[in-house]
């Protein structure tokens, strides 16, 4: 590299010349941070998604490189023979010992102007209020009409209905055709709104969209007039104007913004599969839950069948007979032991009565005397000689008199 003897030496190599050269070049802050306008020429796009170009105007050319990160992001595709702005810095391949612009944005001639006036605008209705999220309306998670402002001939249009087709083909579709570009496109596309604000089946969302283009394609979507129509839009819209680096003040002023038209729909409408799934998940849920609750009811009702088995009135009934059995039983029990305890005690009574029983003495040999009055004779005290007698026996009675009298006391 050159350095402080620069002039003290008259032979330098390349390597150290160019070297020079780029660190002038990339030490310069002028040419880090620069717009260069031209006509592309020369493109070339390799299969490393790198671009290639020649910038050139009447009297010189620039080599251009863009790196694949860069171009991804590009919003439109670079022609030969397109005037653009490219926006990059300066820089030296030492190796093919050439000077290049290394490009990080690029845009069609024009959108300078335009990119200004979009700024200005956006400042000034942004300062009123219309972008404020607080006035932002929820879309409906399941749409039964749709409202689409586009071109009836763009392939936008094709590509909401093949999308919505396919992904909730249950809505119902209201074309509100416009002119997407052009002159009378905004005042078109206004008309086109209040349309569907007026219409007796009002839409309960509203697609506005288009395809891709310059900022100057889509400058319809800048107009003031459409802006502040979407903004008072009394229905949910959704934008989808451009591709994805494509902004434009509709997506500010309206209640969503989506990439691309497609993209619109898929923010506009549930993916019919889905709630398929979704709806299989609940009713297998269901079920669940269903059987979880028969299987706990049932419990509960067996719980209180028993516990109403336990209180019913057969079982109260049933309960009061066996307790009568019972008690039955143990009466009957009582009064056999009773009989058999006075069986026993009558028994024993009957055998000493037996055996006081004055006819079990005369069955033993004896015999009773009655005097004449019939009163018992147990002494020879109470009986005299000669006097008539009543003999009892076992087997009878008869009459004696007494011929003579004893004394045993006096034996």
């Amino acid at each position: 590299m050159l350095t402080g003897s620069l002039f003290s030496r008259q032979i330098f190599s390349v390597s150290e010349v160019t070297g020079y050269i780029r660190v002038l070049i990339e030490e310069n802050e002028d040419l880090q941070d620069i717009w260069v306008q031209g006509e592309i020429s020369n493109l070339s796009s390799p299969a490393s998604g790198h671009i290639y170009f020649t910038l050139k105007d009447e009297a010189a050319s620039l080599r251009c490189v863009i790196w694949k990160w860069m171009a991804q992001s590009l919003h439109f595709r670079p022609q030969d023979g397109m005037a653009v702005d490219v926006h990059g810095k300066f820089g030296v391949f030492e190796k093919g010992g050439q000077y290049q612009f290394y490009v990080d944005s690029m845009r069609q001639q024009g959108e300078g102007r335009l990119f200004q006036e979009f700024l200005e605008l956006k400042n000034k209705l942004e300062a009123e209020g219309l972008f404020a999220e607080e006035l932002k309306k929820n879309v409906p998670a399941f749409p039964t009409v749709i409202g689409v402002v586009t071109s009836s001939s763009g392939a936008a249009l094709q590509d909401i209905l093949n999308t919505l087709r396919s992904r909730y083909p249950l809505a119902q579709v209201f074309l509100s055709a416009t002119l997407v570009q052009g002159e009378g496109a905004p005042h078109n596309i206004v008309q086109a709104l209040h349309l569907l604000y007026n219409a007796s089946t009002r839409p309960d969302v509203i697609i506005l969209a288009r395809g891709g283009g310059s900022l100057e394609d889509l400058w319809s979507f800048n107009d003031e007039r459409v802006v502040r129509a979407v903004a008072a839009s009394p229905i949910p819209i959704i934008s989808g104007v451009g591709h994805e680096t494509d902004f434009t003040l509709v997506d500010f002023a309206a209640d969503l913004r989506a990439p691309t038209p497609t993209g619109a729909v898929v923010l506009a409408v549930p993916d019919i599969q889905d709630l398929k799934l979704d709806l299989q998940d609940r009713k297998s849920l269901l079920v669940s839950l269903g059987s979880q609750l028969v299987q706990m009811k049932t419990a509960e009702m067996k719980e209180l069948y028993y516990r109403l088995l336990q209180n019913s009135p057969e079982r109260l009934l049933q309960q009061n007979m066996l307790q009568l059995d019972e008690v039955g039983r143990r009466l009957q029990y009582t009064l056999y032991s009773r009989l058999a305890e006075f069986k026993a005690h009558f028994g024993e009574k009957g055998a000493r009565l037996l055996a006081l029983d004055p006819q079990g003495v005369l069955r033993r040999g004896y015999a009773l005397l009655y005097d004449g009055q019939g009163k018992l004779i147990d002494s020879v005290t109470k009986t005299g000689e000669n006097e008539m007698v009543h003999v009892r026996l076992k087997d009878g009675s008869l009459q004696a008199r007494i011929t003579a009298i004893e004394n045993g006391a006096g034996k």
